[in-house]
């Protein structure tokens, strides 16, 4: 774990709005090597390079929230893009998504791996534990990504060679969707959760 202060960071820079309307595929592939940072309500930065993620692709994909159509909870992934998509699981774990695709049309990217930069104490090489290693949680729904509070840095691109894919995790109740290579990792990066790619 570095300072943070990476020559190769522009910690002012974001990805604009336009980025998050791209299609989760697209989104999920290209925020490997991108900084994570989340500014607590203390001024406290925490910030890790996003090394894993899952694309869900709308009502149609059996493996996303979505597919039940709108409702209180998947509102957020109608909404409009480069928002945080978070939400709880088995009563314990933060779950946080980047809602992509326009406004309407459901989709989200979820971020499953970070390699810790600084301000990181805890293990984050899974979605429930890279919130909790960050402090994030559901209060962060519906946050805009583009602003100061919690964002993301463009920053490393990773080679085509060094991405692996491979079936999302945990999604087995989705038939043939289940099976899509919907997850994209930095291939042998430690950081990314079991079973690794």
């Amino acid at each position: 774990m570095n300072d943070g202060q990476s020559a190769d960071i522009d910690w002012s820079k974001r990805f604009p709005v336009s980025f998050f309307e791209n299609d989760p595929l697209v989104v999920a592939r290209e925020l490997l090597g991108a900084i994570l940072v989340y500014v607590n309500d203390s001024g406290l930065r925490v910030a890790g390079r996003i090394v894993e993620t899952e694309a869900y692709r709308g009502e149609d994909d059996q493996a996303c929230h979505a597919r039940f159509g709108k409702t209180k909870r998947t509102s957020t992934m109608y909404g409009p893009p480069g928002r945080a998509y978070v939400y709880l699981i088995y009563g314990v774990y933060h779950m946080l998504n980047v809602v992509t695709w326009p406004e309407d049309h459901p989709a989200a990217v979820l971020i499953r791996g970070v390699e810790p930069l600084f301000g990181v104490d805890l293990s984050t090489d899974g979605p429930g534990k890279l919130c909790r290693a960050f402090g994030i949680s559901r209060e962060l729904n519906g946050t805009d990504l583009c602003g100061d509070h919690v964002f993301i840095v463009p920053c490393q691109k990773i080679a085509e060679r060094d991405v692996a894919t491979g079936p999302r995790i945990g999604v087995d109740y989705a038939g043939d969707w289940a099976n899509r290579p919907w997850r994209f990792a930095v291939r042998g990066n430690r950081f990314v959760s079991r079973p690794r790619l």
